[in-house]
C-alpha cells in the first residue's frame, strides 16, 4: 500500500474572475511542466465569487492536479482591499513543509526544484524592482508602530539604480516555512493590518503587502533569503519591450501583463505551456465545445 505524503512545497496563487482565473491556469501549467508532480498547487478564490469561475478553469485544475479552494475575504480588512487577497491566500492552512505564494501573472520557464526556492528559517523573496511611489521617510513610522529599530541591512533595487536603501522586497513570489512558533503569513497579515492604520502614512494602499513584508519577516523570527533575479525576473517598467537576457538562464518570469509577453516574443511560450498540459492553447476551449452543444440543443 502506497502512503501519500504531503508535498514538501505547495504553490498558492489567486484564481479570481475575470482575468486571474485565466492567468492562473497558465501559471499552473508552468508549475507542472517545470516542477513536475512532486509539488502541490492550490488556487484560491474569494468565496463569494466561486460561482463566477469559468467551468474550464475547474477542468484545467482537475487535469493538472491542482485544487481551487474558497477563502473568506469580506471583512478581513478595515475596508475592502482586493489587492490584499494575496496575504489572505498565503494565510490559508496547508499541510506542506513550505508554501510559496506566487502572483498569477508569473511563468516558470525552465526545469526547477523546490531546493532553489526554500531555505530553513528563512523567507525567500527578491528585492523589489523599484520604489518610486515613496522615499525612505516611510520606514521610521512603520518600524515605530511595532517598537522596532530600523534594520541595519541595506539593499539595492533590482531595476532602479538607487541605494543602498532599507529592505524592500517584492511580494510576487514569497516562499516561507509552514512551521514555527508563529506562522509567517499570520504575522504578515497582522503586520499589514497595523501598517494600514498608520494614518500619517500616505499611499498605504496598494503597497501594504510589500511595505509590511520586511517587518513581518523579522517579527516572525525569520531571516530573508534573497532570491537571485533568475528566480524572479520582473518585466515591465524600464524593461518594457525588451526580450529576456541571453546571457542568463531565467527560471521564473513575472511578466505582469500579456502585452509584456507579446513584446518579448513569449506569448507563444505561454500558450505552448498550457497546450502541453491541457491540449488547448486557450483555457476556455476546454469546455466551450460543451457549451456550444448545449446551446444548439436548447435551440432545437
Amino acid at each position: 500500500m502506497t502512503v501519500s505524503r504531503p508535498a514538501r512545497l505547495t504553490f498558492a496563487y489567486i484564481v479570481e474572475p475575470p482575468d486571474y482565473q485565466i492567468l492562473a491556469c497558465t501559471l499552473l501549467a508552468s508549475i507542472r511542466t517545470q516542477f513536475g508532480e512532486d509539488v502541490a498547487a492550490v488556487g484560491y478564490c474569494p468565496e463569494h465569487r466561486m460561482d463566477e469561475l469559468h467551468p474550464a478553469v475547474f477542468k484545467a485544475h482537475e487535469m493538472m492536479g491542482g485544487e481551487i479552494r474558497p477563502m473568506r475575504t469580506i471583512g478581513m480588512w478595515d475596508s475592502d482591499y482586493p489587492h490584499g487577497n494575496k496575504i489572505i491566500a498565503a494565510m490559508q492552512p496547508r499541510d506542506s513543509e513550505y508554501s510559496a505564494f506566487v502572483d498569477s501573472d508569473v511563468l516558470f520557464l525552465r526545469p526547477n526544484s523546490p531546493d532553489a526556492l526554500v531555505r530553513p528559517g528563512h523567507v525567500s523573496c527578491s528585492v523589489a524592482a523599484s520604489m518610486t511611489w515613496a522615499g525612505q521617510e516611510i520606514w521610521p513610522a512603520i518600524y515605530d508602530a511595532f517598537g522596532l529599530p530600523l534594520p541595519e541591512a541595506r539593499i539595492r533595487y533590482m531595476r532602479r539604480p538607487v541605494g543602498p536603501v532599507l529592505p524592500y522586497y517584492s511580494a510576487g513570489l514569497v516562499v516561507f516555512p509552514e512551521s514555527g512558533a508563529q506562522r509567517f503569513p499570520d504575522v504578515w497579515y497582522d503586520t499589514a493590518r497595523t501598517v494600514d492604520r498608520i494614518e500619517t502614512l500616505d499611499r498605504r494602499r496598494p503597497y501594504l503587502d510589500q511595505m509590511s513584508l520586511p517587518v513581518a519577516i523579522g517579527r516572525a523570527g525569520l531571516a530573508w533569503n534573497e532570491l537571485p533575479e533568475e528566480q524572479h525576473y520582473i518585466m515591465g517598467g524600464q524593461l518594457r519591450g525588451e526580450p529576456l537576457p541571453q546571457d542568463r538562464e531565467i527560471f521564473t518570469l513575472h511578466y505582469r501583463q500579456n502585452d509584456n509577453l507579446k513584446d518579448a516574443g513569449l506569448l507563444g511560450t505561454a500558450r505552448a505551456l498550457l497546450h502541453g498540459k491541457t491540449g488547448v492553447p486557450f483555457v476556455r476551449r476546454l469546455t466551450e465545445g460543451n457549451v456550444r452543444a448545449a446551446r444548439k440543443a436548447a435551440r432545437g
